[in-house]
């Protein structure tokens, strides 16, 4: 028997979670509030003393710094809502909303991808041709990488997007194993 084929517009999505142990759920949102403070608080501090610090302001710590600014938007795109997930009787979210968080999260993705490239031709510059290393990763260098680090992963960002918000949503619009 063959299954049919539902293809029609989703207003939003029901996230099932954890809901038949709510005690767990608390267990779980104290652990993910914990490790997502530990990771603004830790990549708050690296991004302050790099700025603070005037030995710093080299390529490598300026890209530390982006890298950091980087984890700090990426959890930022999806801890919240699992958070909110764990206290709320309410486990839904909007088609918008789960495009937006798509959105971000392909965007910190591949602007990650591409960081952590530019940072390895970084490390590369500096091991390898030392003598010529001011020369080639000068400030206007390393500020226009970064840029177009964080410019390639919002249009690679946009581009999967657009491309998966197009696709038709077959079966339910239930989503298990989420909070």
């Amino acid at each position: 028997m063959e299954k049919a084929n539902w293809s029609f517009p989703v207003a939003g999505f029901i996230l099932l979670g954890l809901s038949a142990y709510p005690r767990l759920e608390k267990i779980f949102f104290v652990l993910i509030l914990l490790m997502y403070l530990v990771i603004l608080l830790g990549n708050g501090v690296l991004i302050l003393v790099t700025i603070l610090d005037s030995r710093l302001h080299t390529p490598m710590y300026f890209f530390l710094g982006n890298l950091s600014f980087l984890d700090i938007c990426y959890t930022t795109s999806s801890v919240p809502l699992v958070l909110d997930g764990f206290l709320t009787p309410r486990k839904t979210i909007s088609f918008s909303a789960c495009a937006i968080q798509m959105f971000l999260s392909f965007a910190m993705g591949a602007t990650e991808c591409v960081l952590l490239g530019m940072m390895a031709f970084d490390r590369y510059v500096a091991i390898c041709n030392p003598l010529r290393y001011p020369v080639v990763m000068s400030k206007a260098a390393y500020v226009t990488m970064a840029v177009s680090s964080w410019a390639i992963g919002g249009t690679a960002s946009v581009v999967h997007t657009s491309l998966t918000i197009q696709l038709p949503f077959c079966g339910n619009n239930v989503v298990n194993h989420l909070a």
